[in-house]
């Protein structure tokens, strides 16, 4: 499903123009990159939670030169499904 996909079936639920579900979408998506951008994680009720992992630092190999290099500890976004949304989809 894209981003098009689940704008199409908001406004084909709610009975919103196109224009103001994209927009609304868009702002979502734009403040919770804001908000983990900002060491903020993103909890929804019922849903799930958006949040940073960190990866802790590693060495790794450049196979092709033969060098190491390393990369540095730093996070990355995260998704992890509520209990009751992950019953939901067993079902």
């Amino acid at each position: 499903m894209t981003k098009a996909d689940i704008v199409s079936d908001i406004a084909k639920k709610t009975g919103l123009d196109k224009t103001s579900v994209l927009t609304v979408v868009e702002a979502f998506m734009d403040s919770v990159k804001d908000s983990l951008i900002n060491d903020q994680n993103v909890y929804l009720r019922g849903f799930g939670s958006f949040i940073l992992k960190r990866r802790a630092q590693k060495t790794a190999r450049n196979i092709s030169k033969n060098t190491t290099l390393i990369i540095p500890e730093h996070n990355i976004p995260a998704f992890k499904p509520a209990k009751s949304f992950m019953q939901e989809v067993k079902k």
